[in-house]
């Protein structure tokens, strides 16, 4: 083997063995993900300031099973029984066109194809029994597109963005699972 051939083995050995120590883990999954004497996170319902329907509901469900699917965190929704208490408001939800098509080739008028949904929420994530906050923020930002069926329309209007959101109960899945993703991950990976 030649020298050069060498050095570069032991090179690549050094950079592996400085990876292996660093202590890559799956997020959410590692051992210092919060504080040790946390097992037990509490995810009461969260508090929807918007007029969008049942929207809390839907993201604390999706929340609770992010949480069950995705850390080894047990979640109970109880307060009193959490070693730490995640809360949160939806502030604002926003709905408004992203694509566009015609309505046909000779056509000056488009509907609406896609739309961004943008939510801002506070989240807090305080341990129960010294209240001492592990994580905050009141500008958590969830953006996301969803496509729409056909409206007919331009710009959608407030019945439109009203049926998208009540009648659109995979949509509303789809979108309450991004949501919990972003969520969880956020809270477990920044403290």
């Amino acid at each position: 083997m030649s020298l050069g051939r060498s050095a570069d083995l032991v090179l690549g050995m050094v950079f592996f063995s400085s990876m292996v120590g660093c202590g890559y883990h799956v997020a959410g999954r590692g051992p210092d993900a919060l504080p040790k004497s946390i097992h037990v996170i509490a995810v009461p319902a969260l508090e929807n300031k918007t007029n969008g329907f049942k929207v809390e509901q839907k993201l604390t469900a999706a929340t609770i099973h992010e949480f069950l699917a995705k850390t080894r965190y047990k979640v109970v929704s109880d307060p009193n029984s959490g070693d730490a208490v995640l809360t949160g408001k939806v502030l604002s939800m926003e709905v408004v066109p992203l694509l566009f098509q015609s309505a046909t080739s000779t056509s000056t008028t488009s509907q609406a194809t896609a739309m961004l949904v943008t939510m801002k929420c506070a989240i807090t994530l305080t341990e129960r029994d010294n209240d001492k906050v592990l994580y905050h923020t009141d500008n958590f930002v969830f953006r996301n597109e969803y496509q729409l069926g056909s409206t007919g329309a331009a710009t959608p209007t407030q019945g439109q963005v009203e049926t998208f959101f009540q009648e659109g109960e995979p949509m509303m899945d789809r979108m309450a699972q991004d949501f919990a993703t972003r969520l969880v991950a956020a809270v477990t990976e920044n403290y």
